[in-house]
């Protein structure tokens, strides 16, 4: 995703978050040096298992990174920002699950799914 933004815009963005799905050593030890990026572990507020310094060096970094200040600003705006979309298609929407099959009619159907709530927003905010 860094690279794809890279190549569209000619840098990485300033200060990239991610879920924890982006949580392995391979991507933290790919992404050294190239952005000031932030990684979740898991959930927020949870107890985690203990990482291990010696097997985990990037990840273990990272979890000491987001114990910051900063980090934990920089990552709780993203609840702001990422999240309500996604609450927004499910309770306002009604759109939980897909309902065509395959990868290329998955990626149609969220395109359409997307591009609903984007026009029931403009309606709004150009009605006021």
């Amino acid at each position: 995703m860094l690279e794809a933004v890279k190549t569209n815009l000619g840098a990485y963005a300033d200060q990239p978050l991610a879920d924890a799905g982006y949580r392995s050593e391979a991507v933290l030890d790919g992404l050294a040096g190239k952005t000031e990026l932030y990684v979740a572990l898991g959930r927020e507020g949870k107890d985690h298992v203990a990482i291990n310094a010696a097997s985990l060096p990037r990840t273990a970094a990272m979890a000491h990174k987001m114990r910051t200040d900063l980090a934990r600003k920089a990552y709780g705006r993203r609840k702001h920002i990422a999240e309500p979309p996604n609450g927004w298609i499910k309770s306002i929407l009604g759109s939980r699950q897909f309902r065509l099959r395959g990868l290329h009619r998955a990626q149609a159907e969220w395109k359409l799914v997307c591009m609903a709530l984007n026009l029931r927003r403009m309606a709004t905010l150009t009605t006021r």
